[in-house]
């Protein structure tokens, strides 16, 4: 990024989007960076140019709701590292949850920009999205702004909600968020501007379209010489454009055909761009790639039954993930925890009411004495001093900083600030080879006829991204010119390769162990809830597991006893991986 910072600073955009949301997880999960640094050294970077974070209101950059006291100090140290304009949204549209992130960004001097995250649904309409608007606009937001997280605004609802708001007294500026996902946006903003939007959210044409954003060039383009002329000069953004296209080549291990293409079908579905990409790297983690629109379906399904939250983070997740898991085991046989949150009213109102018989599914007979009518933060216990003294205590405390990092992700964040993390990759080992294990993950998802019969060379705990390779069973071979597909069955104790050769059955265990429980996702090992000479019934919670970053039991699948356990916490499991032994 920072090579092209001078000529995006010279653009003249109204302000640039570049932290919050997930490039704060990011950073700290995946690159070994830490993300108070990032938007340090892009404040230093780019001094003319306003820089906005994506505020997730209560959730703040995560998928949960902190206390007051953890908002307010977020959203000082994001302001004083060079943080300008705060895009604060609720998924679920509810004002409870946006008053006190707005007020703290206005007591820091910062400016408040509030969003209503745009779906479509029988409940939501025009006039609801104009209400919503106004109602932010007196919580004190200096602009507002339609989320279209999802790319399915049509031309004749941006005009009527803008054009509605406009007309109804609104006064504060209105921008435009939306993806290109459905095929519509380039029509739904010119209809913007004849509605009288003031702010249009674009990105530069590398890495628009599909599920990205409209691309700036263009966009600039098609308003030169109108009433709406933006005034930049096109080749300066040309110039820009010819840099990010070898950006885009770099990361090309990383791209997904899915989530290139316009998909209409979004209309339908109503999943945003971030979740689709999302989704589509899930199943490939799952094994479960050939789910892909049944797990679609599935969402919508599970979208009206939850009563129509708007998929944006953490709703996203919580219907996604549902989806998934309801396509792989069953229709809510397995009910990960945020599921059972967001039933209660932990994450706020949902638009409509959730129907009873899904209720009673997620959190059981007794569902109407689970569910809270009060603001859910409200429930929350100051964190902030907890926290600290707890970092300080383990001799981790260098900036204040630190403690947000650790509250908001307790365990990434602490492997992070111990030193533990490592970069799955770096900008300068790529572009990746076509033979690397993440690029093949690719490879694999646009040929599925291909068969998988490489070995990583490199020993597993060198090797970036992949789990300990198994000794394969699948091998092409030639007989006098003719090639064959054949299948080894290998025999004696498992094995698995590592550094030095093959390790013996100790290494794990073999997957027909009798009486193994199954892991049935991919994940991290979050809990083990049993031990050694428990007895334990069918169904009972024995581990957690946090796949697709959410929370779910492992249910024990018969009676008996637990007479060995595979796992620990912390450990990354596959999909059938055997946690344990119950006789």
């Amino acid at each position: 990024m920072l090579p092209i910072c001078d000529k995006m600073d010279e653009a003249g955009f109204w302000s640039l989007e570049v932290w919050g949301g997930a490039t704060f997880d990011v950073p700290i999960r995946y690159l070994n960076e830490d993300p108070w640094d990032r938007l340090r050294t892009l404040k230093e970077h780019l001094p003319n140019t306003p820089l906005q974070m994506l505020e997730r209101a209560m959730n703040i950059v995560a998928y949960w709701n902190f206390p007051d006291d953890m908002v307010r100090k977020f959203i000082h140290y994001a302001h004083k590292n060079g943080c300008d304009v705060f895009r604060v949204f609720d998924a679920l549209n509810d004002p409870r949850n946006m008053k006190v992130p707005i007020e703290a960004v206005l007591e820091e001097g910062g400016h408040a920009q509030g969003c209503v995250s745009y779906t479509i649904s029988p409940v939501h309409t025009v006039e609801r999205y104009v209400s919503q608007l106004l109602e932010l606009e007196k919580l004190g937001c200096q602009t507002v702004c339609i989320k279209d997280m999802a790319g399915m605004i049509s031309p004749t609802r941006a005009y009527d909600i803008i054009h509605g708001y406009k007309e109804a007294g609104g006064k504060a500026p209105i921008d435009l968020h939306c993806h290109t996902t459905s095929g519509m946006t380039g029509m739904a903003y010119w209809a913007a501007c004849e509605a009288g939007v003031d702010i249009l959210d674009t990105c530069i044409s590398p890495i628009s379209g599909g599920t990205g954003h409209m691309p700036t060039e263009s966009v600039v383009s098609a308003l030169q010489g109108t009433e709406w002329d933006t005034g930049y000069d096109l080749e300066h953004l040309v110039e820009i454009r010819k840099y990010f296209l070898e950006v885009w080549k770099k990361y090309r291990h990383l791209h997904r055909q899915e989530a290139m293409k316009v998909d209409p079908s979004v209309m339908v579905h109503q999943i945003p761009g971030g979740m689709l990409s999302n989704l589509v790297s899930q199943l490939e983690a799952q094994g479960a790639s050939d789910k892909y629109f049944e797990v679609l379906e599935e969402t919508a399904r599970v979208r009206e039954e939850l009563g129509y939250p708007p998929l944006v983070t953490p709703t996203s997740q919580v219907v996604g993930v549902q989806a998934v898991m309801n396509v792989l085991f069953g229709r809510y046989k397995k009910v990960p925890e945020e599921t059972k949150d967001y039933c209660r009213g932990l994450y706020g109102r949902p638009p409509a009411e959730i129907k009873p018989e899904i209720m009673e599914l997620v959190l059981g007979s007794d569902w109407k004495d689970k569910v809270i009518e009060c603001r859910p933060a409200d429930l929350i216990e100051p964190l902030w001093d907890i926290r600290r003294d707890e970092l300080d205590s383990m001799g981790l405390l260098k900036r204040e900083e630190d403690v947000l990092t650790y509250a908001i992700y307790p365990k990434v964040g602490l492997d992070f600030l111990k030193g533990e993390n490592k970069a799955e990759f770096t900008s300068d080992q790529l572009p990746l080879d076509k033979d690397h294990p993440f690029t093949r993950a690719m490879v694999k998802a646009q040929f599925p006829e291909l068969k998988d019969v490489y070995i990583e060379e490199e020993p597993p705990e060198k090797r970036v991204g992949a789990g300990p390779a198994q000794i394969p069973t699948q091998f092409n071979v030639q007989v006098d010119g003719e090639p064959y597909e054949v299948c080894v069955e290998p025999t004696g104790g498992y094995m698995t390769v590592s550094e030095g050769g093959a390790a013996p059955a100790s290494a794990g265990p073999p997957a027909d162990i009798e009486g193994g429980q199954e892991t049935g996702m991919q994940g991290t090992i979050l809990k083990v809830l049993v031990a050694v000479g428990d007895t334990v019934e069918e169904g009972q919670p024995v581990a957690v597991i946090e796949a697709m970053k959410m929370e779910s039991d492992i249910l024990a699948d018969h009676n008996g006893e637990v007479k060995d356990i595979f796992v620990a916490v912390g450990d990354t499991v596959a999909s059938g991986d055997i946690i344990m032994q119950i006789l």
